[in-house]
């Protein structure tokens, strides 16, 4: 039996069950979300996967799976990483376009997953929505705050299904003690957390102009941003570590553990943030902290702290990334799916392993697979069924706002005062120029 087949089986089971794929205690969707094109409703969601080198591979490779799915487009600007989306694909006749402007003026696409570099995000995202796509789009959700704001302006007036890549909110084990710890039930009043990411990446060096590789079209691997020269050590990850395209770590994956850690305390923006650290382990291009530490307070006497090392793959608390939360009467700490939940005196009261498993004691679709499928499992159904899905872009878009937030911050090299209804900076006009960014003439999205 093939791996596809297997999935399928697993996924059809799932959703029989309710389990993971959103289909128990959501809301209602507040706009009618039809799917496009002849033969469509009640049919498979023909879905486009944009930026395939790697994750988009990945998500690709899992939409493939799903059994209301089928992946009909693979967009990207460089051979090589379109060809690892054909493949994940799993579609003969899938079609594979440069252009997303081409891609969003087929009829035969219902929806549109993003996983090409942070520019792009927002700016691909809004144009999918005026286009009537539905949209998944990985985190972060925004180059920078103006865009999540834009995005989900965009959302509401296109009336489509936008939901971000903060896969925590479809698992099933996290979203029960999520409920349970905002309720209270599992450590009382919860007016801490704290959330790290260790890494051990390597030095990029120091770029060289250089001439554009024959199979990369960097004119529409650009796009919105406006134009730099080509340089040697930007394409195909490295772009994540300057101002220019990227977001850093605090965005990159520190969104995952800012966002449950907003969830579990259920709070919105902060009224104070501030950043320190630094690019201390290497010297080159690299222009974001390696090192940070990024705290914020809110107005209910509650505060977050993230703490990120890229360079340094010591696990802390013995995970390499996670999230502790801490409460009147103990404290819960998370690990993937699983969680443990402490006394105030350490002493262990509960544990929920991850899961599901087989009968080995595996995954049943393989560590990556199975979680990926989960989220984009309810994003299917969402649009299926014109329901909200678990990862909502006005909740994706506060998370990365504070992602943001602290990377302004740390940029500027002092605490920041903001206002807790949106996020915006508070009497520093100068911190305030990084809310936004300037755009390629042609390229500025419009809302």
């Amino acid at each position: 039996m093939s791996d596809v087949v297997e999935r399928r089986t697993f996924l059809r089971t799932a959703a029989a069950a309710g389990v993971g794929l959103g289909l128990a205690g959501r809301a209602d969707a507040l706009w009618a979300a039809p799917l496009t094109g002849a033969g469509a409703p009640s049919d498979r969601v023909r879905v486009a996967v944009m930026g395939t080198n790697s994750r988009g591979a990945q998500l690709a490779k899992v939409v493939a799976s799903l059994p209301n799915a089928q992946v009909t487009h693979i967009c990207d600007v460089e051979e090589g990483a379109a060809a690892k989306g054909v493949k994940a694909a799993n579609n003969p006749q899938v079609k594979v376009v440069k252009d997303l402007r081409r891609v969003l003026d087929e009829n035969d696409v219902d929806a549109l997953v993003i996983a090409a570099p942070d520019h792009w995000h927002a700016p691909a995202a809004i144009l999918a929505t005026a286009a009537g796509k539905h949209v998944y789009v990985e985190k972060p959700c925004s180059q920078n705050p103006r865009e999540g704001e834009w995005l989900v302006a965009a959302a509401k007036k296109h009336q489509r299904i936008v939901q971000m890549g903060n896969q925590r909110r479809s698992w099933p084990n996290l979203m029960t003690m999520l409920k349970e710890l905002q309720a209270g039930t599992v450590i009382g009043r919860v007016y801490y957390a704290k959330g790290w990411y260790d890494n051990a990446r390597q030095p990029i060096g120091v770029g060289k102009p250089a001439p554009v590789p024959a199979n990369l079209d960097f004119e529409l691997w650009q796009g919105p941003a406006p134009r730099r020269p080509y340089k040697d050590n930007l394409v195909h990850y490295n772009w994540h570590w300057f101002w220019h395209w990227g977001t850093g770590e605090a965005c990159n994956n520190g969104t995952h553990e800012i966002d449950v850690m907003r969830w579990g305390l259920g709070v919105d923006y902060p009224k104070r943030v501030q950043s320190s650290g630094g690019r201390y382990h290497y010297q080159d291009d690299w222009e974001f902290p390696d090192t940070q530490v990024i705290t914020f307070d809110f107005e209910s006497r509650q505060s977050i702290m993230w703490e990120g090392r890229s360079c340094n793959g010591r696990s802390t608390e013995g995970q390499d990334r996670g999230v502790a939360f801490y409460g009147e009467n103990g404290s819960v700490q998370v690990k993937g799916d699983g969680y443990t939940v402490y006394d105030l005196k350490g002493k262990v009261v509960k544990t929920v392993e991850e899961g599901p498993k087989d009968e080995s004691g595996g995954s049943v679709l393989g560590p990556g697979d199975q979680f990926d499928a989960y989220h984009l499992g309810n994003f299917v159904d969402s649009i299926r069924n014109n329901t909200a899905p678990n990862g909502g872009i006005e909740e994706g878009h506060k998370s990365v706002t504070l992602c943001h937030l602290g990377n302004i911050a740390w940029r500027f090299g002092r605490a920041m005062n903001c206002d807790p209804t949106n996020g915006h900076i508070l009497n520093d006009t100068e911190a305030m120029t990084l809310w936004g960014r300037e755009y390629e003439k042609g390229w500025e999205p419009k809302v």
